[in-house]
């Protein structure tokens, strides 16, 4: 149902509130860029600081400037099942194509309690579910033998899988490749997971760089393999400057220095250090972006 370079993208703040105005224009570029589908109110979207009503707004005003040219993907997970399943209610009502649901934080259920709470929000809602795993972020990990077992639920379709752990995504299609979709959730494993049998990728690079992200993605589904590695590989350094800091300081701050958006984050999220701004800049300009 989702393929190809989906942008986790970022929300953009003035002056402490929402850059609406901003944050369509950027949706804007993504679309032209050839970007397949945009999910707000990811990590990199500064969901954790960003209260109901926001967060709602944020995916009221993606659907709305998406307007049906691509799927929006509406960020929706909590540590709370009812939590995740109001804001569940809220994206379908809007107009959301999908909800990314990120394994609950900071409460470490059980394996059981990942199914049951993936499954309550599927029992509530119905509309397709993309789960997120990313143990370094929630300290838990959802294992293949669960994942398998969601992917018999009609509601969840795709998994970003950000756990790092290739041997872990294999036997998630060995085990339910014919009933989820798998996407990357770390643009450095990109063309590693496409290998394996992913189909795209949840972006964080795709913010400053959307066109080749999407032409990396398309190559690949061409069968173009050179053409794909040659990009990835260009991409790389790249990718690697998204994580000089925690995500989003390092892409807001690219898209700062590009001119696109304020160089504004909520705290505990603070300004990017001088000398990793430094180290940005230059890969930044080797790549042509400033």
């Amino acid at each position: 149902m989702f393929t190809g370079s989906i942008v986790a993208i970022v929300t953009p703040f003035k002056d402490g509130k929402i850059d609406e105005e901003c944050y369509r224009e950027l949706i804007e570029v993504q679309i032209e860029n050839g970007t397949n589908a945009i999910v707000p109110c990811g990590t990199t979207g500064e969901s954790a600081t960003l209260n109901v009503e926001e967060h709602n707004r944020v995916i009221d005003i993606t659907v709305e400037a998406a307007g049906k040219k691509v799927p929006v993907i509406a960020g929706t997970g909590g540590n709370s099942t009812s939590e995740a399943i109001e804001l569940t209610e809220h994206a379908k009502k809007a107009g959301a194509d999908a909800s990314l649901q990120v394994t609950p934080y900071y409460n470490k259920p059980t394996q059981e309690g990942l199914y049951r709470h993936f499954k309550a929000i599927a029992d509530a809602v119905a509309l397709p579910q993309v789960l997120y795993n990313v143990p370094g972020r929630t300290s838990v990990n959802m294992l293949p033998e669960t994942v398998a077992r969601l992917a018999e639920l009609p509601e969840v379709v795709a998994i970003k899988e950000a756990s790092a752990n290739l041997g872990q995504m294999i036997e998630i299609i060995r085990l339910a490749g014919d009933k989820i979709t798998l996407l990357s959730g770390d643009d450095n494993l990109t063309l590693p997971i496409l290998s394996i049998g992913g189909k795209g990728v949840i972006s964080v690079v795709a913010n400053i760089a959307p066109r080749d992200t999407a032409n990396l993605c398309k190559a690949w589904e061409e069968g173009d393999y050179s053409k794909s590695k040659a990009i990835f590989y260009k991409l790389f350094p790249l990718c690697q400057a998204m994580f000089y800091e925690t995500n989003p300081i390092p892409v807001k701050t690219s898209l700062a220095l590009m001119g696109k958006i304020r160089n504004e984050m909520r705290l505990p999220l603070s300004n990017m250090e001088t000398n990793n701004v430094e180290r940005l800049e230059k890969a930044l300009k080797e790549y042509g972006l400033i």
